[in-house]
């Protein structure tokens, strides 16, 4: 019997496909008929009937309301978009940082990788439905943890505006690192996914490679931006898409759209806002892609 031999590259495709076969099931038989019918919606004027629903063709109608008519879909739809650009750097600069960190040998390194991933197990939905429903209390004594705050020492900003203005930076960066300060814990617990991520990638990086450089006299400072920066440089991208993605799946766009289908009945509008939505996010995913595409080094 002849046994057919195929080539690493034909291997490699077949893995990949199966990899990626319970997604692309799940889409073909959960998610395109909904998608359809979506842009079925944002073309026509829904109106419900005894026994279903009733569609009245429109055009353009429900995309000229969600832009020129509806008074808030297109300042949350750019303070969305403004929010992104301002955590993605953000969240990128401290999940690095910290997967750096996270790579060294010390005790007690996988309970402090546990712990970083901890935000996004508590931010999951079966949590918080669990604790919607009752069963666990994830604040605790909000009363007890208020008067605490009160009673104790706030946080100075001005202080850290003073210091940072001190040692030369321009205002931009000042406001720009208080803000990150800020948002601390927006950004941590945004930050879990990512940090897996760039920890694989940092555990990939050939350790020969980091003792020539020792060898030939590099500083720490030097072996980071020749090789871990270049080597995890893809993986960057990939958080990059990721972050972006995850920061509009949470955004307020997603609740006004959800108000305006379930809340006022407005089927119509509530899909030709969904396809702006994602319309924008796609155009923000190209062009971000193209810009770091450029500059990534595969390895």
């Amino acid at each position: 019997m002849r046994t057919i031999r195929l080539s690493l590259k034909s291997r490699r495709a077949l893995l990949g496909l199966a990899f990626i076969s319970p997604w692309l099931l799940g889409f073909i038989f959960l998610f395109v008929t909904p998608l359809l019918q979506s842009i079925r919606f944002s073309f026509s004027n829904l109106s419900v009937a005894p026994g279903g629903y009733v569609l009245d063709f429109v055009g353009l109608k429900n995309f000229k309301d969600a832009i020129l008519v509806d008074a808030t879909f297109n300042r949350i739809l750019l303070d969305s978009v403004g929010a992104m650009l301002l955590n993605v750097p953000m969240i990128l600069f401290f999940s690095l940082f910290t997967a750096t960190l996270l790579n060294q040998k010390f005790k007690g390194r996988t309970m402090a990788r546990a712990i970083f991933f901890l935000p996004v197990i508590l931010a999951s939905s079966a949590v918080a439905a669990a604790e919607s429903a009752g069963l666990i209390n994830m604040m605790g004594d909000v009363s007890a943890v208020d008067s605490s705050v009160d009673g104790g020492a706030s946080f100075n900003v001005v202080s850290i505006v003073r210091m940072l203005s001190d040692v030369g930076l321009p205002m931009a960066y000042v406001d720009y690192i208080v803000e990150a300060i800020m948002r601390i814990y927006e950004i941590v617990s945004s930050s879990g996914v990512q940090i897996l991520i760039f920890l694989a990638a940092l555990q990939s990086v050939p350790g020969s490679m980091y003792e020539v450089a020792k060898i030939e006299g590099a500083t720490a400072y030097e072996s980071f931006w020749k090789i871990t920066f270049p080597m995890v440089s893809p993986l960057i991208l990939t958080n990059v898409i990721y972050t972006i993605i995850d920061s509009f799946a949470g955004s307020p766009v997603t609740e006004a759209i959800y108000q305006t289908a379930f809340k006022t009945q407005n089927f119509g509008l509530s899909s030709a806002m969904s396809w702006l939505y994602t319309i924008v996010i796609g155009l923000v995913l190209v062009v971000v892609g193209w810009v770091l595409s450029r500059r990534v080094h595969y390895n």
